[in-house]
């Protein structure tokens, strides 16, 4: 039997409140559910507005389009993350500029923020990578004297903090991922979180085809676009966010489980959160040293063999085919190295620690053979 990769924890109090949504969440409880999950969200951050959206990716895409970024102007992404993180700047218009991440969390670097900035810079994308937290006092502290909007791609981290502050409070923007292999998942959804309520009426003017809050005459005044999440969906999301600290537990558990088996292994970096974090574990991930000799696709093809499912280090996005070539290449060691040598292992919420051992007894071998 294959160990999958990632999934969720799904329990009756799901099933009973996506059942309840499916019966009743119609006519004027149409969005009994989107209040429940938009309110409770926001309660969590500690900030004043949440909307429900159908992705992370939308609530990039909403960030940029509020802060009013387009053509000619930059957007500084961390060299490794998954291309939704990168894709909203195209889609406005605006210029990706790819910076390199610190080799000990594998997150945005700050001296990398501070060496690509230019007066074309508005914004900066920050990624909570698998679950880690990058150094938001010394981002913040750039942005803020340059002027510069800070977004936070939390899709990966809800449960994590950064000083005792939740992943998703710490930019202009916090956005999220539900999709089906993250650790809270409603299938596919996202959500947006903001402490200022000036770009949010923006966002929610933004996400309903550019109409007028109130209209009921359809006489939109934008273009906009349709950015909404179902009633089933946002059930889901509720429920699983009622059950967030239990959901943690298990990560946590789980990276344990990893870590007592694998720490001790030379040349091994499992995640790493700095003093200030408490990573979530979204996925958890190995890097090794260059001197084994071998890179993340041939381990990855090792341990298939064994019936387990793995995903590679997300590589440079500089160098896929999506962007290569298009856009000024920066020196990024760290990200370019890291990501040839990096892999998830199985982060399925319902993993067993037998489970684990299999994956860490094939890892081990897999060093020596390879």
């Amino acid at each position: 039997m294959n160990i999958p990769i990632a999934g969720p924890s799904i329990t009756q109090l799901e099933i009973d409140c996506v059942t309840d949504a499916a019966t009743n969440a119609w006519y004027e409880n149409a969005n009994m559910y989107h209040e429940k999950l938009e309110q409770t969200f926001a309660e969590y951050l500690g900030v004043r507005h949440a909307t429900a959206l159908p992705s992370c990716t939308s609530g990039i895409h909403l960030s940029l389009l509020a802060l009013g970024i387009g053509p000619g102007d930059e957007v500084i992404i961390p060299e490794i993350t998954w291309i939704a993180t990168a894709a909203p700047a195209s889609y406005v218009g605006a210029t990706p500029v790819f910076v390199d991440i610190d080799p000990g969390t594998w997150c945005i670097a700050p001296e990398s923020i501070e060496a690509a900035i230019t007066p074309q810079t508005k914004a900066i994308i920050t990624v909570d990578l698998y679950g880690n937290m990058a150094d938001y006092d010394g981002i913040n502290r750039i942005a803020c004297r340059h002027n510069i909007a800070v977004i936070e791609d939390a899709a990966e981290a809800v449960g994590a903090t950064y000083k005792g502050r939740p992943a998703g409070s710490l930019g202009r923007t916090g956005v999220f991922s539900f999709h089906g292999s993250k650790t809270l998942t409603s299938g596919e959804g996202g959500l947006l979180a903001t402490d200022d309520t000036a770009l949010f009426e923006r966002v929610l003017f933004l996400r309903d085809h550019g109409r007028p809050p109130g209209d009921t005459e359809f006489q939109n005044t934008e273009v906009g676009y349709k950015y909404k999440m179902s009633s089933m969906q946002a059930a889901l999301a509720y429920a699983q966010l009622t059950r967030l600290e239990e959901l943690m537990a298990l990560k946590r558990r789980m990276f344990g489980w990893y870590h007592d088996r694998l720490s001790d292994l030379p040349g091994i970096q499992l995640n790493s959160p700095g003093p200030d974090v408490h990573a979530s574990y979204w996925m958890i991930s190995a890097v090794w040293d260059q001197h084994y000799g071998f890179n993340k696709r041939q381990l990855a093809a090792k341990l298939k063999e064994e019936g387990i499912d793995t995903r590679p280090f997300f590589s440079a996005l500089s160098l896929i085919p999506a962007y290569a070539g298009k856009h000024p290449q920066r020196h990024n060691p760290h990200a370019v190295r890291i990501s040839d040598t990096g892999i998830n292992f199985p982060s399925s919420l319902i993993i067993t620690q037998d489970q684990v051992n299999r994956v860490c007894d094939a890892f081990v071998e897999a060093l020596q053979e390879i």
